[in-house]
């Protein structure tokens, strides 16, 4: 807000980009979070792949269980931060009304930003996999295994 009276109500692209970058990573690790309690893949296909006949019921049982508390905390978390993004948002707009404009503004630019994010998250593995891929005479095992830690994040 300082800034905004500094630059007499000019909107300064190049000042709040690094705070929207610093908002999307933040929000990058939130996601991880909240994918993790979301996704259940890697609980059902290692159920499916067990081959252990004998103690299905009480595994699905277990799954079942396990797969529930996931949800259930998923939900809650989701709900307390939508909560609290809405209130923290909205007593923002209430006590500063002439900064409203600039909130909306940050708020699309870091939308615009997180759109193209995954974008770069997501190409960054296969940048490297595919020249340690691409000749089978050369052997590239340090590109490989670069992209396949870039593709945990």
């Amino acid at each position: 807000m300082h800034n905004i009276y500094e630059k007499h109500g000019s909107f300064d692209i190049a000042y709040e980009l690094p705070k929207t970058a610093y908002s999307s990573l933040i929000s990058l690790f939130l996601e991880m979070i909240i994918k993790n309690l979301a996704l259940s893949n890697s609980g059902i296909i290692a159920f499916k792949q067990d081959k252990n006949e004998k103690t299905v019921n009480k595994r699905a049982l277990q799954l079942e269980k396990t797969l529930s508390i996931k949800f259930i905390f998923y939900f809650i978390i989701s709900s307390i931060f939508l909560l609290f993004f809405w209130y923290y948002i909205s007593m923002f707009g209430a006590v500063y009304p002439n900064t409203q404009l600039y909130l909306l503004k940050d708020t699309l630019l870091s939308f615009g930003q997180s759109l193209i994010l995954p974008f770069e998250i997501n190409l960054l593995p296969g940048l490297f996999r595919i020249p340690a891929l691409a000749n089978r005479r050369i052997k590239r095992k340090c590109l490989y295994y670069l992209s396949r830690i870039l593709q945990i994040f």
